[in-house]
């Protein structure tokens, strides 16, 4: 049996000409705001004024994508970002130094440990196996 497999699933459809629903209602919500204000204040300049905001937030709402994703989107990610309270774990503390208390020097900041290879993240790990086997040892004696 054959099925056939929906293509293009994350493309919405255009229902009102060539915008989608949610084009159309961020536009036509704009539009009416204008003429809400148009109709109260009966001046154009003023209505021009004072829907220039609402007219690009529309538009912004409709068309613009900032790195694909929808600008809705994006001022929610602003607003929650502006009122929730927010963590911070790390905080770097400035290490204490006792005086009269000599430290013994690093067996391993002594040793000279050769290349293994290129990649960083391989010599990090080599580094360590060989830190802690230098610690078990100590440890054990």
């Amino acid at each position: 049996m054959h099925f056939e497999v929906p293509q293009f699933i994350d493309i919405e459809d255009k229902i009102v000409g060539p915008l989608t629903i949610k084009q159309f209602i961020f536009v036509a919500g704009g539009a009416g705001i204008c003429f809400a204000i148009y109709f109260f204040l009966k001046s154009l300049f003023f209505t021009l004024l004072l829907g220039a905001p609402f007219i690009a937030l529309s538009l912004s709402l409709a068309f613009y994508k900032p790195s694909g994703r929808p600008f809705i989107l994006v001022l929610e990610s602003a607003f929650w970002f502006f009122f929730k309270s927010k963590l911070y774990i790390w905080k770097k503390e400035p290490k204490k130094v006792q005086k009269g208390v000599e430290k013994e020097p690093d067996l391993v900041a002594q040793m000279n440990v050769p290349k293994l290879s290129d990649s960083k993240l391989s010599d990090l790990g080599w580094s360590l196996d060989i830190k802690d086997k230098l610690e078990d040892n100590m440890n054990n004696n």
